[in-house]
């Protein structure tokens, strides 16, 4: 235990140099860790995995002796591991210290370890030199022969590790890493494999770089390779995140030819990716599907309901019919999401008749609307601006037993608001709350008080929010001051002031912004006359008094 206090003193003093690692190493040394490793083990990998401490090289070897020395073997390794990963090496006199206390200790298959994971960081150490020389000489000018002298003279030891790094360093100079591929074949005699292979082809699984990725693809497969999962499922994401569409479907065919399929999770993200797309490209998602059926899989429901969306968002409608009837021989009825999806696509259409008929296929099928397929249905004829009709699906959803949320109540508010209907807006809202209970979004509420004050509403605007106190939403003072303070009278301000706080009386700063208002809108006598009819405590308080005494003497040097 004297070695292990001595060993986190020195810790302490290892890493106070880093103002911000100097509180970790201090929190490493306090007394209770001090007297219990395996805390201090804890402690560690929770700074490091959770907190993004960055340790120094001098505080892992010191952590190293400490488990060694007290035993703790699987934390030790543990550590070594994140050393690793994290790119220090251990030094000598560590290697050397703990080895001697395996050695003292008889613990031999420990101390065989040891060396052989310090053996082969030797190796790996002078690899990653010979690494970045390798990188430095390519990157310093254009290929020539020259450069392949150069190469050549630093007399390398190539193996797949080797290849595999020095490709991961040229991955931003796609055109020098398939030369530098290439020269290691020919000029240096050696035989690339599954593992180099792999690693060419992700570095080439670029836009700019997407010709040479496909040749050499097809020379991978003539030699007898594969591309593996891991390797795919990088080069796919890439680029489905590049909108490179069509090689992400190539790719994946060529993986369904080959041993290493992808995942029908894979499959299902390439296919939500093409439909995405604002005008989706069908015959790629016909081609996933034809793959995946070849490969003797059964589309699932989801899978179609995939392909339904995209062909209805686009306004494809029969080949949405087509896909629903080969969907039902698939032994998959469509539900509530495969109408949803045609009553979406033909409201966005503007085809409104035939999407409300989408209700009465549906229940002549069994198939029960749910609020979801209702909101769908009043969306569309609010975004088209036929809100009477709206209103008339939502009273027929009313009548079915559904009652609205607050997602739909918003889409209504909304759809009155762009037809310029803000009374029928505010009278909906209130009785939807009164009598069905829903609390609307806040954003609704905002909504609706703004365009009320902007039609000079002022009673309608403060009634909402009362009812947004109710609902424990934070006050929404803004609208109401500016607008108060342009048009309101005193007994809009004492109205405003009563419905704002939950207590008999808002904060002084209330009323210091709307006095602030006043004035700065000119309308002085209107602010007196507020004044005179706040509360005591109100018209004594400091601030206030201040504020009045600075607008006393502006109108006097004015005067």
């Amino acid at each position: 235990m004297n070695q292990t206090r001595r060993i986190l003193s020195s810790l302490k003093l290892a890493n106070s140099l880093y103002s911000t690692r100097f509180i970790t190493a201090h929190s490493l040394s306090h007394q209770r860790l001090d007297k219990d490793p395996f805390k201090a083990f804890k402690f560690f990998i929770w700074v490091v995995d959770k907190n993004g401490f960055e340790p120094s090289s001098a505080m892992y070897s010191l952590l190293l002796q400490i488990l060694a020395g007290n035993k703790l073997m699987k934390e030790f390794w543990i550590v070594v591991t994140k050393m690793k990963e994290h790119g220090f090496f251990i030094d000598e006199d560590t290697y050397k210290t703990i080895l001697l206390g395996f050695k003292n200790d008889k613990m031999s298959n420990e101390a065989s370890a040891f060396t052989h994971f310090y053996n082969r960081m030797i190796e790996d150490n002078a690899a990653d030199s010979v690494v970045k020389e390798v990188v430095d000489v390519v990157m310093g000018s254009e290929w020539s022969d020259e450069v392949e002298k150069r190469l050549l003279d630093l007399k390398i030891s190539v193996s797949d590790n080797f290849v595999v790094r020095v490709l991961k360093e040229l991955r931003q100079s796609p055109s020098k890493a398939v030369r530098v591929f290439i020269w290691l074949s020919e000029g240096c005699g050696w035989k690339h494999n599954e593992v180099t292979y792999n690693a060419i082809v992700r570095v080439l699984g670029r836009y700019d770089s997407i010709n040479e990725f496909w040749t050499m693809v097809k020379e991978m497969k003539s030699e007898g390779h594969d591309i593996d999962i891991d390797t795919y499922v990088k080069i796919s994401r890439r680029f489905q995140k590049l909108k490179m569409l069509e090689d992400a479907v190539k790719l994946y065919e060529h993986m369904m030819d080959g041993p290493y399929k992808p995942s029908i999770n894979d499959c299902s993200l390439l296919l939500r990716r093409i439909s995405a797309n604002s005008n989706p490209d069908m015959e790629l998602v016909f081609r996933v599907a034809k793959k995946y059926e070849e490969a003797g899989h059964k589309l699932s429901k989801s899978f179609y309901d995939g392909i339904h969306r995209s062909l209805t968002s686009v306004g494809r409608f029969e080949e949405a019919e087509e896909i629903m009837e080969v969907m039902r021989k698939g032994g998959h009825e469509p539900d509530n999401i495969t109408y949803s999806q045609l009553i979406y696509g033909l409201g966005k259409a503007g085809r409104l008749e035939e999407a409300c008929k989408v209700i009465d296929i549906m229940e002549a099928n069994g198939c029960i609307p749910d609020l979801k397929t209702w909101t769908i249905l009043i969306q569309g004829h609010c975004a088209a601006g036929a809100v009477d009709k709206a209103l008339f699906y939502f009273a027929k959803m009313m009548e079915n037993d559904f009652d609205a949320d607050a997602d739909l109540l918003d889409i209504l508010v909304k759809g009155f608001l762009n037809q310029n209907k803000t009374s029928g807006a505010y009278k909906l809202l209130v009785e939807l709350v009164k009598n069905v209970h829903l609390r609307p979004w806040q954003a609704t509420f905002k909504n609706l008080i703004d365009t009320l004050l902007g039609e000079r509403k002022i009673e309608e605007a403060l009634d909402l929010l009362r009812l947004m106190k109710k609902h424990n939403y934070p006050p929404y003072p803004e609208p109401f001051n500016k607008y108060i303070s342009k048009y309101g009278t005193v007994e809009n301000a004492l109205d405003f002031f009563k419905v704002l706080s939950s207590k008999d009386y808002p904060a002084v700063s209330a009323y210091q912004i709307m006095f602030q208002s006043l004035f700065q809108e000119g309308r002085y006598s209107e602010a007196k006359d507020l004044l005179y009819k706040c509360p005591l405590h109100i018209r004594k308080h400091k601030a206030i008094c201040s504020l009045f005494g600075s607008l006393e003497t502006r109108t006097t040097a004015s005067s």
